[in-house]
């Protein structure tokens, strides 16, 4: 009967670790949502997962140089706004796009901080895709790394996420394919011998082993649409905005990987 009893005891606690571990199963299976880190070889995970090797973080830390330089006709910097970005800008990534009510539009996190450029620096807004704004948006997005992305609720979105929703499911271009056709009915499928993403934007700015280099979701996009052979749009057009508020809302409750590294 001791050693029954015994038993009994061992069993309970394994029993209640198979329940989880089938729970947890069972989620992956209800939601198949994968970053693509997950499509990844295991050499290019280590380098986003190690910060002293993921090249990403040169942009963090130009980031928090620029974080803390005065600039603009206010000399004023960032943390004299903000102060520690650890604190203040902790989620903020995680929220954006969001809706500017000065510009009665959503803008992306790039377009934020170049709003603050201008309106509480009185400095000149940074270029698309510069070394400056992108190592910027990596520092703000890494304070965010680890939270799950937590789009808006705000009603005032809804229009704009839904001409997001209408460009990734419309055929563009000579090729005549639409986001969708790639990231969700191929998706895990391979193009020439790369592996085809969900397109879920966890690590915005990343480094791309591609571009040998860090990148905005915006070149990205334009990535794409050139790949089908359509005409891209400038950078800094709202159609991009656009597109981040749907796919954001479509990877809603997923990790904040930024800096990520991709191939």
């Amino acid at each position: 009967m001791i050693r029954l009893v015994a038993a009994q005891r061992l069993l309970v606690p394994a029993a209640m670790m198979c329940l989880a571990a089938a729970s947890a199963v069972m989620a992956q299976t209800i939601d198949g949502r994968r970053s693509g880190f997950d499509f990844m070889s295991r050499d290019s995970q280590q380098l986003q997962r190690d910060d002293t090797a993921n090249p990403g973080m040169l942009a963090v830390l130009d980031g928090e140089g620029l974080w803390n330089a005065k600039a603009g006709r206010a000399n004023r910097s960032c943390a004299d706004c903000h102060q520690d970005a650890s604190t203040s800008m902790k989620g903020v990534a995680a929220r954006y796009p969001a809706f500017s009510a000065a510009l009665n539009r959503p803008i992306d996190l790039q377009g934020r901080i170049n709003a603050c450029r201008e309106t509480q620096q009185q400095a000149t807004p940074l270029p698309w895709e510069s070394k400056e704004l992108l190592a910027l948006s990596a520092y703000v997005g890494n304070q965010s790394r680890g939270m799950p992305i937590a789009p808006p609720d705000d009603a005032r979105l809804a229009p704009f996420r839904q001409r997001g929703e209408a460009l990734y499911t419309r055929r563009v271009g000579q090729l005549n394919f639409s986001c969708a056709n790639c990231h969700d009915d191929n998706a895990g499928g391979k193009l020439a011998s790369a592996v085809i993403p969900q397109a879920h934007p966890t690590g915005y700015p990343i480094y791309r082993l591609e571009w040998q280099g860090i990148g905005s979701l915006q070149r990205r996009l334009r990535g794409c649409f050139i790949g089908v052979r359509a005409e891209p749009y400038a950078y800094g057009a709202q159609e991009y905005v656009e597109l981040e508020l749907f796919l954001m809302s479509r990877a809603k409750g997923m990790t904040i990987e930024t800096p990520a590294v991709r191939p």
